[in-house]
């Protein structure tokens, strides 16, 4: 269990809760610790967090229209927001950034990402290899620059990192953003340091980003200690963070150390990186939704009148249902597009659904008669499902699965049409217009 579906877990214990007194906020704060511990956050940070949840659950009255279920929910929302720190906010405009890390953090694919975001902020942006030490990282991140679209700067093997530093700049001049892949090694050292400050005095970074790995746990705290005393870091940003159970560690355990974590890696893609937003992030741990990104996402995949479709209560048939999922798929990871829309813990079967899968549900679909398609009901009856296999060419079991999951997202989709505040959210970001 990663730790969003623990904290998920603990707070069911709450809004599900018939009564919530003294007892219950309690075994909410027991429940966080077991998640938050077993995610690797430093337990003393996790018994400092849990006291604060409980005195203020406890002493604090609700704010007005907040009930006792809603208060206490605010209460561990505010209270993990603080301890991941505050919201990074890059520097935009010419500039150069020095990149710095060990082996085998996902120090070069973040240097490409970083590239691509200031190029989509309208920056021209150029990197240098000067990690001499790793075999083929010039190679690597020639190619990752490649398809990020930007200059590419990689001096003849022999060469001084520091030297390699200072020539790239002169090489990139013309470009509004350079970034710097510095000298890596497998463990932190004095020769490290040594050779660190020497590429940091010959480029004169404007920023300076440490990166880890979500799967360090408490060690990224360390990390971050250690780079910013040998040359100082002004961010860091930590890596697969799609799925790791140890980024609530490496998280809390950067942020103890006064250091910002700027970005977070969710993917091996180029466009796998988000900056990092305490607040979103806090709001997916508790299973809010995103609806910011979501609508941006929508709106960039131009599938936001589709998207609508989708929230409206009562919508859902076989043909939207076949659109929704296409529709999702252009958006990203159908797992991803439902987490934002505030759906987390569905099963993997449902969400999981391959591009082959996706095509025999269509075919499927398509067997139905018109009126089997508008009305669902229909579709619960085993000798339409068994025509309906015949006729697009799949078995019994495969019909199934599309009731099955059709059945779990028409669920999924009431949930939130119900959800009257979440709603009203949505109205107002789609210009006034009635959802449910």
């Amino acid at each position: 269990m990663d730790l969003g579906a623990g904290i998920r877990r603990a707070l069911a214990r709450v809004t599900g809760a018939a009564l919530v007194d003294e007892k219950t906020v309690k075994e909410m704060a027991k429940e966080l610790q077991r998640a938050m511990i077993s995610s690797d956050v430093n337990v003393r940070l996790v018994f400092e967090l849990t006291k604060r949840i409980e005195e203020r659950a406890l002493r604090e009255k609700p704010v007005s229209g907040f009930g006792a279920r809603e208060h206490v929910v605010k209460v561990v929302y505010e209270e993990l927001q603080k301890m991941l720190g505050e919201k990074f906010e890059p520097r935009l405009g010419k500039q150069k950034i020095m990149m710095v890390g060990l082996f085998g953090q996902g120090k070069t694919t973040s240097i490409a990402k970083i590239a691509k975001f200031y190029k989509t902020k309208g920056l021209r942006t150029g990197v240098i290899a000067a990690d001499i030490h790793r075999p083929a990282a010039a190679e690597q991140l020639q190619t990752l620059a490649a398809q990020a679209g930007c200059a590419f700067y990689g001096a003849p093997k022999g060469a001084a990192a520091d030297k390699i530093a200072e020539q790239g700049v002169k090489a990139l001049s013309g470009e509004d953003v350079i970034i710097l892949d510095s000298a890596g090694r497998s463990a932190f050292d004095e020769t490290l340091v040594k050779e660190l400050k020497a590429m940091n005095a010959a480029f004169g970074p404007d920023a300076k980003y440490l990166v880890v790995s979500a799967d360090l746990g408490q060690v990224a705290g360390k990390q971050a200690e250690e780079f910013h005393k040998a040359v100082g870091i002004d961010g860091v940003i930590i890596t697969k963070m799609d799925g790791s159970g140890k980024g609530g560690g490496a998280l809390s355990s950067v942020a103890a150390t006064g250091a910002k974590v700027a970005f977070i890696g969710t993917g091996e893609k180029l466009d796998a990186l988000e900056l990092f937003d305490p607040e979103k992030f806090v709001a997916r741990l508790c299973g809010f939704p995103d609806l910011e990104t979501l609508v941006a996402k929508a709106k960039s995949a131009g599938e936001e009148e589709k998207l609508k479709e989708a929230l409206e209560e009562g919508k859902l048939d076989y043909e939207v249902f076949l659109s929704q999922m296409k529709a999702m798929k252009k958006m990203g990871p159908l797992k991803g597009v439902l987490q934002m829309m505030g759906a987390y813990d569905l099963p993997e079967e449902m969400v999981g659904k391959s591009e082959e899968k996706m095509k025999k549900f269509e075919a499927i679909v398509h067997s139905m008669t018109k009126d089997e398609r508008k009305d669902p009901e229909l579709m619960r009856n085993r000798a339409r499902q068994e025509r309906v296999a015949k006729g697009a060419g799949a078995k019994l079991e495969d019909v199934r699965e599309l009731v099955s999951s059709f059945d779990k997202v028409e669920k999924m989709m009431k949930g939130i049409g119900r959800n009257r505040g979440l709603m009203k959210r949505f109205e107002k970001m789609f210009g006034g217009m009635k959802l449910g």
